[in-house]
């Protein structure tokens, strides 16, 4: 083979989002740049991993060096420090794929949500997108990276000074490790404190000292190296040997995450299958928790054996679930498809499930506030069980937290709500949309508030299917208060309330039936309400079909065609319609009675249908008022 100086150069441009982040990591100005040297290791530690798994098929390509470790080399006089394993590595494509470009959605978000944060939150930040490598322009001016993938002769460099562009080149054979990464940082000046042996020492045995590889420091170069950390896997250890604040470190490392762990499950199952379980659920939530194609983020292990992150090792709706299973029930060369169809994956996915959820419900019994966090971050992941999980249905809707218009601005369990049903009450009423001071504000919630009936305020979009879903809690059934009747009159008024819905007199029974044939086909029916008290009118769904909350996310994802005519209801007590029942001309009131129609879809959130004829209308009134 030619000399690598004889090969060509090649120049490349970074993607617009890496050179993006590239300058926010240049200009850092966060307080923990540390992280830099923890997101390294972790990138070593996967590249060791990924080896083991694929030498299971190829034996061959541990050959000559089969022991999985991670060396960091200090030189102080040139002020550099190395991080080098022995691990997969990568091929010239491998690089330019890796190192060129973010293969994750969500970045422009991330971006915005970064140049945004604050110090403290910067760092969380970094490790939560996975984009941990470029964190090493924090404190270098320039990154070299040489690296031989297992079974291959060639090697190659990646350099760059994180100023928009790198080079990919041929490495020379003679300076290139054997197999595996070798990543050079040639440190900032005030950064050169990450050449002292006893700062990166103290950094790795805090951040990285769990990770399931060997670590060892070489001081200076060409002296013996020290190991700093055995490699021993932390799940392996019973859980009284380890330590709140090591359950923390390995989490930060298995997450990328910066804060604690919220809740901790660690346990060991024995019997008719043996595996360990280690999971986190974080107190703040990932960025991609709502990405429509995200999965979970639990890692597989066979004998200690890095198998894949991508293993559904719990339902989507625990997506947020940091950490890994380790069995020995699978053989290690398990392939993707033995994963997804094995009984043994299936009963383990049972099992972490059961140990988590059974966790968050501790937490919800022994700590009101902790837990509230909990939810506040991922009560609108976990209520995706309900509509999804119907063994495990009854117990997430008992571990659910509501805002309701008894509960002020706390949360109320469907439990509470139960128990303080009014007596003649069937159903737990519910009233859905996306912003919850609307729906304090709305008229279909007038009638249950005069009677002291309770109302579950759903803002999250999942409330719409769920409650279709669950048929009952308890016994009792879910009802929007946007569909069908209100049926109020059998629920006696709060004590002290006066203000019922009055009886509707011939003469708004006859304007009612004047506006049901003016507005013809544009509703299904005009009828008097008894859940207005206030206002003069409202919009509420058929008794059959969806509630209005739901037939509009339906429309909005293209998923329902055509929606069903709304019922207007009318407060047959409300002065308005009092004045309208007693006169006026066909045409006035004509125009009275398709406003009345657009009033409610305001009201509704939505727009006038006609807008043209609605400003039309409405000037044809004003100019009627004001004797024009």
């Amino acid at each position: 083979m030619s000399n690598a100086a004889e090969k060509p150069v090649e120049n490349h441009v970074f993607e617009a989002d890496v050179a993006r982040l590239l300058h926010l990591m240049v200009h850092s100005v966060y307080s923990d740049k540390d992280v830099f040297l923890r997101e390294l290791i972790s990138n070593a530690a996967d590249a060791c991993e990924k080896l083991r798994y694929e030498a299971i098929g190829s034996p061959e390509l541990l050959s000559g060096d089969p022991t999985p470790h991670i060396t960091v080399t200090l030189d102080a006089g040139a002020n550099r420090i190395v991080i080098a394993d022995n691990g997969i590595g990568m091929s010239r494509e491998d690089m330019v794929e890796a190192l060129g470009t973010i293969a994750r959605s969500g970045t422009r978000a991330f971006m915005e949500r970064v140049e945004a944060a604050k110090a403290g939150e910067g760092a969380q930040l970094i490790g939560q997108f996975g984009v941990g490598f470029y964190s090493a322009f924090m404190v270098a001016d320039k990154v070299d990276v040489v690296s031989r993938r297992a079974g291959s002769q060639d090697a190659w460099t990646w350099s760059s000074d994180g100023k928009g562009s790198y080079t990919v080149s041929e490495a020379d054979l003679a300076d290139a490790p054997v197999r595996g990464t070798r990543i050079t940082l040639h440190l900032m000046e005030d950064a050169s404190s990450y050449t002292s042996k006893w700062e990166v020492s103290r950094i790795v045995k805090d951040q990285s000292g769990h990770v399931p590889v060997p670590i060892d420091l070489i001081e200076t170069p060409g002296t013996e190296p020290e190991r700093i950390s055995d490699g021993t896997a932390l799940w392996t250890k019973s859980r009284n040997e380890i330590t709140k604040e090591e359950y923390a470190d390995f989490y930060r490392g298995v997450s990328g995450h910066y804060d604690e762990p919220a809740v901790t499950v660690h346990f060991r199952a024995e019997g008719r299958h043996e595996y360990t379980g280690l999971a986190f659920v974080p107190e703040s939530k990932p960025l991609d928790m709502f990405d429509p194609t995200g999965k979970g983020r639990m890692k597989l292990y066979v004998k200690r054996v890095f198998i894949t992150d991508d293993a559904e090792l719990l339902p989507r709706y625990l997506r947020f679930v940091r950490g890994l299973v380790d069995t020995s029930d699978l053989p290690l060369n398990v392939s993707r498809e033995m994963i997804q169809e094995s009984p043994i994956l299936t009963a383990i996915r049972k099992g972490l499930t059961n140990r988590v959820l059974t966790a968050i419900e501790k937490l919800a019994d022994s700590d009101a506030d902790a837990f509230t966090k909990l939810w506040e971050a991922f009560g609108a992941v976990l209520k995706e069980g309900i509509y999804d999980d119907f063994e495990r249905r009854a117990q997430l809707m008992a571990l659910s937290r509501f805002r309701t218009t008894a509960s002020g601005e706390a949360t109320r369990t469907l439990s509470d709500y139960v128990k303080d049903m009014k007596d003649a009450q069937a159903a737990i009423y519910y009233l859905a949309g996306d912003d919850l001071d609307r729906l304090k504000a709305s008229p279909q919630l007038e009638g249950f508030r005069a009677r002291g009936i309770e109302v579950l305020l759903l803002t999250d979009s999942v409330d719409s299917f769920w409650v279709t879903a669950a048929p009952d809690f308890e016994g009792k059934p879910f009802k929007s208060i946007t569909q069908g009747a209100a049926d109020l009159a059998q629920v006696s008024k709060t004590d002290g309330e006066t203000a019922l819905t009055p009886e509707t007199t011939q003469v708004v029974s006859d304007f009612i039936a004047f506006a049901r044939a003016t507005l013809g086909d544009s509703v299904s029916d005009v009828r008097a309400s008894d859940r207005l008290t206030e206002s003069a009118v409202c919009l509420v769904a058929p008794e059959l079909g969806y509630d209005r909350q739901l037939e509009k996310l339906l429309q909005g994802s293209g998923r329902l065609d055509t929606v069903a005519k709304p019922v207007l209801e009318i407060n047959p007590g409300h002065s308005l319609i009092a004045a309208l029942a007693a006169g006026g001309s066909e045409a006035f009131r004509t125009d009275a009675v398709q406003l009345l129609l657009d009033q409610a879809r305001v009201l509704d959130g939505d727009k006038p249908q006609d807008p043209r004829a609605f400003a039309e209308r409405l000037s044809r009134l004003f100019g009627k008022a004001l004797g024009a």
